[in-house]
């Protein structure tokens, strides 16, 4: 499956629109995309209101992100979460160290 990414500015934040799979096939490009934000100066908030399936590979990629924000002294946030994917931090308890903003979905 597809991977399809839209980064958008607002609020002094990059938001990155997340729609499709996130697997060993496209986390290459997952990566290439919200690395560089990560270590910006900007907050990252990732939407992953798109996404309905994530492997242990995008697991991975989300934690990388997560230290290169806070290298940057910066911040990483998840958003629009379905239950399954939800499911997937908890269990792996990466809904600990991860801010999961259960509440909102960032407009496109």
């Amino acid at each position: 499956m597809n991977l399809d990414i839209d980064v958008q500015e607002k609020k002094g934040k990059n938001v990155a629109f997340v729609e499709g799979e996130v697997d060993v096939y496209t986390a290459t490009k997952l990566k290439e995309t919200i690395q560089p934000l990560a270590e910006g100066e900007h907050d990252l908030v990732i939407d992953l209101s798109g996404v309905d399936y994530i492997d242990s590979t995008g697991l991975g990629i989300f934690i990388g992100a997560l230290k290169a924000s806070e290298k940057s002294e910066g911040s990483m946030t998840l958003t629009g979460l379905n239950d399954r994917v939800r499911r997937l931090f908890e269990i792996t308890g990466l809904h600990e160290v991860i801010d999961i903003d259960a509440a909102k979905r960032e407009e496109a």
